[in-house]
């Protein structure tokens, strides 16, 4: 199920330019939260280097943000830059 916020309408708007891995990476962080890159591939059933390369799309759209995970830091979690409604 969706988090109660979702993403606005300028959001919508910049994922509907982007590839199909890049806006399955971003639905699936709508609907499971936050992930790491490894979670992410499993989730998507796409491989890591194209879940990489969907993060880093949507990172430079300032649709998504990276954090230092606290359980491992080693890696980085990631969520939807979610504006309040």
């Amino acid at each position: 199920m969706p988090t109660e916020s979702s993403c606005s309408a300028s959001d919508a708007t910049e994922l509907q330019e982007l590839p199909p891995s890049a806006k399955l990476v971003a639905k699936t962080l709508e609907y499971e939260g936050t992930r790491t890159q490894s979670q992410l591939s499993e989730s998507t059933l796409l491989p890591v280097r194209t879940v990489r390369s969907a993060l880093r799309t949507l990172k430079e759209n300032d649709i998504v943000t990276a954090r230092l995970s606290t359980m491992d830091a080693r890696q980085q979690v990631y969520s939807l830059n979610i504006e309040p409604n």
